[in-house]
């Protein structure tokens, strides 16, 4: 067993979306810690404000920069980059206490067999200019606790042992509670403490996540049905459904609150008090009918005729129409949008499947890399960890290619080469595709990992690849083929995408254009991008 390190290095990564005028108080509040050693890392979730300025005047800051992915993505990117041996993620929006890192990290050295320890917070109102104290006491069964709700309350007052991030990740696909999820994921395998010493202030305004009360209720309560096949003992299943009960009531006493002050609710405010509000399984009017149908019976008590109406059609959105009732809209033509798939309206729809897949692997993006075509994803994904980056194509039309030939048969290539192979969207190019795979794993070293992705519902290139478009894969077919070419190695294959965006990108809508919401749900049916991950044995 390795000696403890007296002095560890604490890395504080912080999201930053467009707070830079609250980024400075946040960065001075690690800058006053009593413990010195720490590095800070502020990660720019594509801010358009000032954030990159005031980032970079901090004389230490390490500053990175990503396109708009969440918080969740940029707290995946502070892990990453970050070299310390614990980790604290402060929204920019926040602040910590003078003593917040030496108190944690007391209680990590001294009980060495804890994942993450928490402490309590103040919540400090700045519209009110109050100050609340939040202290919860927990003092074991920690699980079970979280099962009936997120004691913890602000992730800034937790700090996590590195090794334990190396297994859990943030879930990028989740819209707000990633912290609650990840709070699960890791007290379910691991030991956490939580003391009741207040190491931080948690700033409410108007900007919060946490105010948009129905995507906070939607993903509390996808977040907790995640841990139902999880659970092993009465006392958890018991937990579990406290916990069900006591998130829709919390946020939709939140809602009725602000109904009873005669506040108008937004559309999906309605939508989800009608769906959520306990009460409503009580009334025996509504004990046989379906939850639609109870929000159809509701609609007519909403007084806003604009917001009955909108309601309406939400509602419509949730059953299928009935035969000839189908609206077909701006998709009611024969020509897509766009020719280009979407490059010229914000770019491609399966970018998002695709960039994701390479952020979540970005670790395997290392050593000597094999990219075909360029390498943009190489130094994209992999930056400083990357030793060598080769690149592969197919002729001489690229002056930066270090090799060329064609994939299917490059005996020229020496076996044992890489350490990561990137394959985005080439697959399909390739006649002899069972050809190009056994290359992959003949030049793949032991333990090298090959990242690709191959399109399913696409439409077919206008351009340079008309003539050698010639296949689709579904995940299936992958999955085949990973064990007719990677002989007993690990592979991962995994379909991304479903009915909506399988539409927008056969139309050409450009990825800006699709909400968020509708990318991140996957029905394996309507599969736009496969993804796989292979580990050479």
């Amino acid at each position: 067993m390795a000696a403890r390190t007296p002095h560890p290095l604490v890395s504080v990564v912080i999201p930053c979306y467009n707070h830079g005028h609250h980024l400075q108080e946040a960065l001075d509040s690690v800058f006053r810690q009593t413990y010195p050693h720490i590095e800070i890392i502020v990660v720019d979730d594509g801010s358009t404000d000032d954030t990159k300025q005031v980032a970079q005047k901090n004389h230490g800051v390490i500053y990175y920069y990503q396109a708009n992915h969440g918080p969740s993505a940029a707290r995946n990117k502070g892990i990453r980059y970050s070299k310390g041996e614990f980790l604290v993620f402060l929204d920019a929006d926040d602040y910590l206490y003078e003593e917040a890192i030496a108190t944690n990290l007391a209680y990590l050295q001294q009980q060495e067999q804890l994942a993450f320890v928490s402490g309590c917070h103040d919540k400090v109102y700045d519209k009110a200019g109050k100050i609340v104290p939040e202290v919860r006491k927990v003092h074991q069964n920690h699980y079970t606790h979280l099962l009936k709700g997120n004691y913890i309350g602000m992730h800034a007052t937790v700090m996590y042992r590195r090794r334990v991030l190396e297994d859990f990740m943030f879930d990028y696909t989740l819209r707000g509670c990633e912290e609650y999820d990840l709070y699960l994921r890791i007290a379910r395998k691991h030991p956490v403490l939580h003391h009741t010493a207040k190491v931080a202030a948690y700033r409410l305004h108007h900007a919060n996540t946490s105010n948009n009360v129905p995507l906070m209720l939607h993903t509390a309560m996808e977040v907790l049905k995640r841990q139902e096949n999880q659970l092993q003992t009465t006392e958890e299943m018991k937990a579990y459904t406290e916990g069900r009960k006591a998130w829709q009531y919390y946020y939709t006493e939140q809602l009725l609150a602000k109904l009873q002050k005669q506040k108008s609710l937004s559309m999906y405010e309605y939508y989800n008090l009608l769906r959520y509000d306990p009460s409503l399984s009580l009334r025996n009017t509504f004990s046989s009918t379906s939850t639609v149908t109870i929000m159809n019976q509701m609609i007519k008590y909403i007084p806003s005729s604009r917001i009955r109406n909108k309601l309406k059609f939400i509602l419509a959105g949730t059953a299928t129409p009935r035969p000839g009732k189908v609206a077909l809209g701006d998709f009611n033509r024969y020509t897509p949008f766009s020719t280009q798939f979407g490059y010229d309206r914000g770019g491609p729809v399966d970018r998002y499947y695709i960039e994701n897949f390479l952020e979540q692997e970005a670790d395997s993006v290392k050593g000597r890399v094999l990219e075909i075509g360029d390498n943009s994803y190489t130094v994209r994904y992999g930056g400083d960890k990357v030793t060598q980056s080769d690149i592969l194509h197919v002729n001489n039309s690229n002056p930066k290619a270090t090799l060329i030939g064609d994939i299917s048969n490059a005996p020229q290539i020496p076996d044992n080469t890489f350490d990561c192979l990137i394959l985005t969207q080439t697959l399909h190019l390739i006649y002899d595709f069972k050809g190009a795979l056994h290359t992959c794993y003949r030049i793949l070293k032991p333990g090298g990992t090959m990242l690709l992705t191959v399109p399913y519902i696409t439409p077919i290139d206008y351009g340079e690849w008309e003539d050698v478009w010639y296949w689709s894969f579904t995940d299936k077919a992958l999955k085949r083929l990973m064990q007719e070419t990677f002989p007993k190695s690990t592979a991962e294959v995994t379909p991304h995408g479903n009915a909506f965006t399988a539409a927008a990108f056969l139309y050409g809508m450009g990825l800006q254009e699709v909400p968020l919401d509708k990318l991140v749900f996957n029905d394996p049916h309507y599969q736009v991008t496969i993804t796989v991950k292979a580990i050479k044995s």
